[in-house]
């Protein structure tokens, strides 16, 4: 069985980048939309991070208790590692997303939708960074709440906001929503994978509003091209 680390929600209060911002109206639909979101593919985005440039100060755990494997790596205006995924099910309460489903409930998220409240995880594809430490501040990479991430599983690309922030030693993390558009078991408890998925974060990039994912698609194609193209 594979059990979802406890995650933490704290507020932050850093401004967002404005670099690559869409507005409202380019939003389209709030939820998951198809396995493959667009023209990009796993295999091309996969051939890209074969290799690591290490721009974080040491390695994260998977999960509490392990060993310390995965670094941050850097290429081409982006950041990425390669982990587990963990099931954050914080935020609003929905029907698969409560106190009573999920005994790590916290109903809070580290950013907030443009109307103030947490986000849905239920609905919204989000990642979860690891909270600043001395092992790598993901502000200092020029990401921030609301910065595009390719996530890939199996074959599968997903475009996802930064939506929360987690334990400052452990990394792997992504919302219900995200888990289920790439045909993972979002199950809080005992949903989840041990490995392989890639997290692909674009840096200086922001949707707004944070809650619209056919922004964070647009967008995330867009960035996903000139991540591919460069050398």
């Amino acid at each position: 069985m594979h059990i979802r680390r406890p995650p933490l929600a704290t507020a932050l209060s850093a401004a967002l980048l404005t670099t690559g911002i869409l507005p409202a109206h380019a939003s389209g639909a709030t939820g998951p939309r198809s396995i493959r979101e667009g023209s990009v593919g796993a295999a091309d985005l996969l051939a890209k991070v074969k290799t690591c440039r290490q721009i974080s100060n040491g390695k994260y755990r998977k999960v509490a208790g392990a060993s310390a494997t995965v670094p941050v790596c850097g290429k081409n205006g982006a950041v990425f590692w390669k982990a587990d995924m963990d099931i954050d099910c914080d935020g609003q309460r929905t029907t698969h997303c409560n106190e009573r489903i999920d005994p790590w409930f916290q109903n809070d998220t580290a950013f907030h939708q443009s109307n103030g409240l947490p986000l849905k995880s239920e609905s919204l594809p989000y990642v979860v960074v690891p909270s600043p430490s001395s092992i790598w501040n993901y502000a200092g990479a020029g990401i921030r709440g609301g910065s595009v991430v390719a996530v890939i599983h199996a074959g599968r690309v997903e475009y996802a906001v930064v939506g929360d922030a987690g334990p400052s030693k452990i990394i792997g993390e992504a919302s219900y929503a995200t888990a289920k558009a790439l045909g993972i078991n979002p199950d809080p408890v005992t949903g989840g994978v041990n490995s392989g998925v890639t997290y692909i974060l674009f840096k200086n990039s922001r949707v707004s509003p944070i809650e619209s994912h056919g922004a964070a698609v647009a967008l995330g194609e867009r960035l996903a091209r000139e991540f591919i193209a460069a050398n």
